[in-house]
């Protein structure tokens, strides 16, 4: 007679270290093909057999918790495994709005912010530099800024019957004029020749001027304290401290920055470490995130620095800052470890992104991990919740390879835990990928009363794009637990 183990909810897991594995019933004498498993009624497969181990069986925790519709996460410096429900998707939105210009289409959705006291349908959100594209000359690809005159800006928006609306446009302002557009707006202009990348015209013929002022934004974040916004610069990498209104009010700039650009209109505060100027270039501060209490504000860079060359692009190690609002000072830093590109095909582990985030609170941040590839091929998009509480802060001790023999971009996991640095712990709050979001640039990140995760893509306004990424979608999810 065929012997059923019944895998419920309130199954009781046993962990051992390297191996997490859940116990079961002991049933010695039963193979693998009498077992049948079943959760809430319902008939299940598990991914993995069950192991006899000294007359009894057991299920690796992954199985069991992919039977039970669970994430899992194992978190080898703690010796520990996260399970997670897994959310509802509730809704999908689409942005409806006239083309910018011939090829070059409408865009939002570099970042994603609420604002408490807001409509839970209101949401505020970036479409980065503008319309930019490669053209190769002569086997060199140049940077090309198609869109004279595109001013970067916030964008508020709102969604309602399958449709994104943009309800208003503030474009990002000086207290003066830029001596670049002539105007007191910015541009979408890279800032410092001889760093930043070569800007173009149209046809890749003419070269443009720097601007100062230029900003590549991508995060957004509100303070609820003085009403403003914060936005991360990709260029610098800066962070922006903007008024509602779209004026620029000051930026946080890596020290040494100030010294290569003059910009007397925007008091550039060096206040991030200097080795934030070793950037990979176009992969710089990706996103921002403030406390609820406006007290602290975190930033994340999109990928490792070049620390302490271009060799560093496939590190694992990716920092993030936290800053004293106040005081505008830098109080801790930590290690976010991207995912090991090893087990997904044909990824490169400098693919492997960071894009958004939101601060829950001081030791709560909610990350977009992302892969390059979109539909079919997409096999890496990922909001995770990390816990910064257990986290090493490595403010100024790895920049060089003083402390370590190695630079923190240098370092393997072995390293890491030589020295005892102790990366966030990461647990998935959502995977787009088993719910088949078909674009690469997972870029807004947003959650509204605890438990609505809203996700939206950046289209880079259809350019050296296929058809389907040309679009702007925004999705939102049913959390089955509250975040807070």
């Amino acid at each position: 007679m065929n012997k059923k183990w019944l895998i419920t909810a309130s199954t009781i897991l046993t962990l051992t270290t390297g191996t997490s594995m859940a116990t079961a019933t002991s049933l010695t004498g039963t193979t693998n093909d009498q077992l049948t498993y079943s959760s809430n009624g319902q008939a299940v497969s598990p991914s993995a057999p069950a192991v006899n181990i000294d007359g009894s069986l057991y299920l690796p925790v992954r199985a069991l918790s992919e039977s039970l519709g669970k994430y899992v996460d194992w978190d080898e410096f703690r010796s520990s495994v996260a399970l997670s429900d897994k959310p509802v998707l509730t809704g999908k939105y689409t942005l409806k709005a006239s083309d910018l210009a011939d090829g070059i289409k409408m865009g939002v959705g570099s970042s994603l912010t609420h604002l408490p006291g807001d409509p839970d349908d209101i949401f505020y959100s970036t479409a980065d530099r503008g319309p930019n594209g490669l053209i190769d000359v002569n086997g060199v690809s140049r940077r090309t800024f198609p869109l004279e005159g595109y001013v970067p800006s916030i964008y508020k928006i709102q969604i309602a019957d399958g449709e994104i609306k943009i309800l208003e446009q503030i474009p990002l302002k000086l207290n003066g004029v830029n001596p670049v557009t002539g105007l007191s707006t910015i541009s979408g202009l890279p800032n410092i020749k001889g760093r930043d990348e070569v800007p173009f015209d149209a046809k890749a013929e003419k070269e443009l001027a720097y601007d100062p002022y230029g900003l590549d934004i991508e995060g957004l974040a509100y303070n609820p304290k003085d009403d403003t916004f914060w936005i991360s610069d990709e260029y610098g990498p800066s962070i922006v401290h903007v008024k509602r209104d779209g004026t620029i009010i000051e930026r946080i700039v890596p020290k040494g920055w100030a010294s290569k650009v003059e910009t007397p209109l925007v008091p550039a505060r060096e206040t991030l470490p200097a080795i934030y100027n070793k950037l990979r270039q176009n992969r710089g501060a990706e996103s921002v995130g403030i406390t609820p209490d406006g007290k602290f504000m975190f930033m994340a860079m999109q990928n490792a620095l070049r620390n302490p060359d271009k060799a560093m692009d496939n590190s694992r190690q990716v920092r993030i800052i936290k800053f004293d609002l106040e005081s505008l000072k830098p109080v801790a830093e930590y290690v976010y470890l991207l995912e090991d590109a090893s087990p997904f095909k044909n990824l490169a582990q400098g693919d492997i992104v960071l894009s958004d985030m939101v601060a829950i609170n001081e030791n709560t941040l909610l990350i977009d991990e992302r892969d390059k590839f979109s539909g079919d091929k997409a096999q890496l998009k990922r909001i995770y919740s990390i816990d910064l509480s257990s986290a090493t802060n490595i403010l100024g001790k790895y920049d060089d390879a003083q402390s370590a023999g190695k630079t923190l971009e240098q370092m393997t996991i072995s390293d890491l835990k030589a020295n005892g640095v102790m990366p966030v712990s990461k647990r998935t709050v959502l995977d787009s990928v088993e719910f088949k979001f078909p674009y690469e640039k997972i870029e807004g990140l947003s959650l509204v009363n605890g438990n609505t995760l809203v996700i939206i893509n950046d289209n880079d306004f259809g350019i050296d794009s296929t058809s389907q990424e040309n679009e702007t979608e925004l999705w939102t999810f049913k959390l089955p637990y509250t975040i807070k």
